[in-house]
C-alpha cells in the first residue's frame, strides 16, 4: 500500500486560528443536479459511455459501493474526462454526503491537483464549497469536498431566465468579495462558470471548485486577478440578460449575435438596471469601453468590490401588497347572535322594528334618562372649568414646577429620540484572520435577510482565548450623542454579549482597552439591545462581540459556537 498522505482533513468549516474539528452529521440524501461537477466540455467528452480522448491517462475503474480509506463509499459517478473522474459520496464516518474527485497518482495533474486542495483548504471562507480532505492512497489521488444538496446552480437558475435585480447585484457582491479575499491569500479560480456558483436555500451564494476545478483540468493564466475578474463579469452578463457574452453559445445560454461585439446588457434586453449593466461592461475584457465610457475598466476583484460599493446599493424589492379579505361582520354583530346563518341567495324578511315605548313605565324611564344627561353634562363643564383655572394658576408662576411630594414633572416627559445615520463600517480585527470583512455592510442594509457572521468557533460562549472579541467599527458621519443600539441576531440561545465602544476611527489607534465604554449587554434571543451607560459624544463606535450561543448547523458551517448581525440602528 501506498504512503497516504492527507491534508487539511475536514476544514470545512474553520480558518484563521479557530480550532480544527470534524463537521457535525448531516443528511446523506440523493443530491441535486446542481452539485455536479458539469461543463460544456464535460458533457462533449462524456459521449456514449463516457470515453476519453485517445493519449490521455484513463481513470480509475471504480463503481458505486467502492469504499475510498474505509470510510467514503461512492455513490454515483457525476464526471468522466480527461484521465479522472468525480462521484457523488458518502462519509460513513460523519454520516454525511460528499464530493470526490479522483485520478490516478501517476496522472501528469496529481500533484497539482494535491497541492491546489490543500491550499483551498487552509483558506476557510465559508462562501466557497470546502475541501474537507485530499489524500494519496493506494496508487490513488483523492480530494473531497462538501456537497448542498440544498443548494441551486446558477445555470439552473437562469434557465428560467434572467435573475431579478437584487439577486443578480447580491450574486455579484457576494462573488466579487469571496474572490477579492481569495486573491489576498494567493488564490485564483480560473475556472468561474455559471456551474460553479450556487445558491442556498438561505438565499447565500457559493463558489466551488476555487484552485481545484483548475487543476484538473491543467488550466492557468498569467493574469489570474484579471481572468476571475472578466468571468465574475461573464457572471453577471448572463444573469442580467439570459445571454452568454461571447458568440459561442454555453452552459445552456445563448451566445450573443456574430459579428456585432460586445454590446451593454441593456442593449440586449430591455429593463435592465444601468448601474449593473455598466459594471458588467467594466468587468468584462473590453478594451476599457463601458456602458457610458466614463469609467475605468475593473482589472482585479478587489477594483470590482470598490465599484460595487460606490453604486447606489439596491434595496430588497418591496413585498407585493395583498388586498386584505373582504370586512366580515360576526354574527352577534349582525344582529343574528343564538340564530341560525342565513342561507346564501336566499332573500332574507326585514326585520321589524320593535315599537316605541308608550307606557307609564316607557315615559318615565325616558325622563330618568334625559335627567342623568343633563347631570353629566353639567359635572363635565364644572370640571373641565376648575383644571382651565388650574392650568392659569400654574402658568403665572413658571417657576414652580414641582408637585407636593417634590417629584420633578418634566422628569416624566420621554425625550425625543431619532435613529443616526451610518456612514460607513469597517471589520475590526484584533487578532488573527478576519471574520467576513466584506459583509459589514449586510448589518445596516435594512434587509433582515442579509447579515455578517462570525465563524464557527468550538469552544465557547466566551471566545478568549483563542480571540479577545470580534467586531466592526461604524463611521456616524460627525460626532454624535449615542443613547442605544438595538442589534438583530441570526442564532438565538444564551449567551449573546455585545459591549459598544467609542474609538477614534475606523482603524482605531488603540486596543480596546484604550477606548471608552459607551454599554453593554447580553441576551438570549434574536434580538439584542444596549443602552449607554454614559453620556458621550463619538463619530466612530465600535460593536465588539465577546460571547457566541451554540448554534446548530445551518447553510454556512456546522454546528458551534457562532453568531450573525444584522438590522443594527444606533439611536441618540
Amino acid at each position: 500500500m501506498a504512503e497516504r498522505s492527507t491534508a487539511a482533513v475536514d476544514v470545512a468549516d474553520n480558518s484563521g486560528d479557530e480550532p480544527l474539528t470534524a463537521k457535525a452529521d448531516q443528511s446523506t440524501a440523493d443530491g441535486e443536479a446542481q452539485n455536479r461537477e458539469r461543463d460544456t466540455d464535460d458533457v462533449e467528452a462524456q459521449g456514449s459511455g463516457g470515453t476519453t480522448s485517445p493519449g490521455k491517462v484513463s481513470p480509475p475503474e471504480l463503481h458505486s459501493g467502492h469504499k475510498l480509506a474505509r470510510r467514503y463509499r461512492l455513490e454515483e459517478c457525476v464526471t468522466r474526462l480527461d484521465g479522472f473522474s468525480s462521484w457523488r459520496a458518502v462519509d460513513e464516518k460523519l454520516r454525511r454526503a460528499v464530493g470526490v474527485h479522483l485520478l490516478p497518482a501517476d496522472h501528469t495533474r496529481a500533484r497539482s491537483v494535491l497541492a491546489a486542495a490543500r491550499s483551498s483548504a487552509l483558506l476557510g471562507d465559508p462562501r466557497f464549497v470546502q475541501v474537507l480532505d485530499a489524500v494519496e492512497e493506494d496508487d490513488l489521488v483523492y480530494v473531497v469536498h462538501e456537497w448542498l444538496p440544498d443548494a441551486t446552480e446558477l445555470t439552473a437558475l437562469l434557465a428560467a431566465g434572467p435573475l431579478e435585480v437584487y439577486d443578480a447585484y447580491q450574486m455579484v457582491s457576494q462573488v466579487a468579495a469571496a474572490m477579492a479575499a481569495a486573491h489576498r491569500e494567493g488564490l485564483a479560480h480560473l475556472r468561474l462558470n455559471p456551474n460553479a456558483i450556487l445558491r442556498t436555500s438561505s438565499g447565500q451564494w457559493r463558489i466551488r471548485g476555487l484552485a481545484v476545478n483548475a487543476a484538473l483540468r491543467g488550466v492557468s493564466s498569467d493574469t489570474p486577478q484579471r481572468t476571475d475578474t472578466e468571468a465574475i463579469g461573464a457572471l453577471l452578463y448572463a444573469a442580467l440578460t439570459q445571454r452568454w457574452p461571447y458568440e459561442s453559445d454555453a452552459y445552456g445560454l445563448a451566445g450573443l449575435p456574430k459579428d456585432v461585439g460586445l454590446i451593454a446588457p441593456d442593449q440586449v434586453r430591455a429593463g435592465v438596471h444601468r448601474g449593473l449593466s455598466e459594471l458588467a461592461m467594466r468587468a468584462l475584457a473590453n478594451d476599457g469601453a463601458t456602458a457610458s465610457r466614463h469609467e475605468s475598466p475593473c482589472t482585479t476583484p478587489e477594483e470590482l468590490v470598490k465599484a460595487i460599493s460606490e453604486m447606489p446599493r439596491i434595496r430588497p424589492p418591496e413585498p407585493a401588497f395583498t388586498a386584505p379579505p373582504e370586512y366580515q361582520r360576526t354574527t352577534y354583530q349582525q344582529g343574528t347572535y343564538g340564530r341560525p346563518a342565513p342561507h346564501p341567495r336566499v332573500t332574507q324578511p326585514v326585520p321589524t322594528p320593535p315599537a316605541p315605548l308608550q307606557s307609564r313605565t316607557g315615559k318615565a324611564l325616558k325622563w330618568a334618562v334625559s335627567a342623568l344627561l343633563i347631570a353629566a353634562l353639567g359635572l363635565g363643564s364644572w370640571q373641565l372649568a376648575d383644571a382651565l383655572m388650574d392650568r392659569g394658576n400654574q402658568s403665572e408662576d413658571t417657576n414652580e414646577t414641582q408637585t407636593d411630594d417634590g417629584n420633578d414633572k418634566n422628569s416624566d416627559k420621554a425625550k425625543p429620540v431619532h435613529t443616526l445615520g451610518i456612514k460607513g463600517a469597517q471589520e475590526y480585527v484584533a487578532s488573527g484572520s478576519a471574520q467576513a470583512a466584506g459583509d459589514v455592510d449586510k448589518t445596516y442594509d435594512d434587509d433582515s435577510s442579509t447579515y455578517w457572521r462570525t465563524k464557527r468557533f468550538i469552544q465557547g460562549p466566551e471566545l478568549a482565548p483563542y480571540k479577545p472579541g470580534v467586531g466592526i467599527v461604524y463611521d456616524l458621519g460627525s460626532a454624535q450623542k449615542i443613547s442605544a443600539a438595538s442589534i438583530g441576531l441570526r442564532y438565538g440561545g444564551d449567551h449573546t454579549t455585545i459591549v459598544l465602544y467609542a474609538t477614534d476611527s475606523l482603524s482605531p489607534s488603540t486596543g480596546v482597552d484604550g477606548m471608552k465604554k459607551i454599554g453593554t449587554a447580553t441576551g438570549t434571543g434574536t434580538s439584542l439591545n444596549v443602552k449607554a451607560s454614559k453620556s458621550l459624544k463619538t463619530q466612530y463606535v465600535l460593536l465588539w462581540v465577546t460571547a457566541v450561543p451554540n448554534a446548530p448547523s445551518d447553510g454556512y458551517s456546522s454546528a458551534g459556537y457562532k453568531q450573525a448581525i444584522t438590522d443594527l440602528k444606533f439611536t441618540g
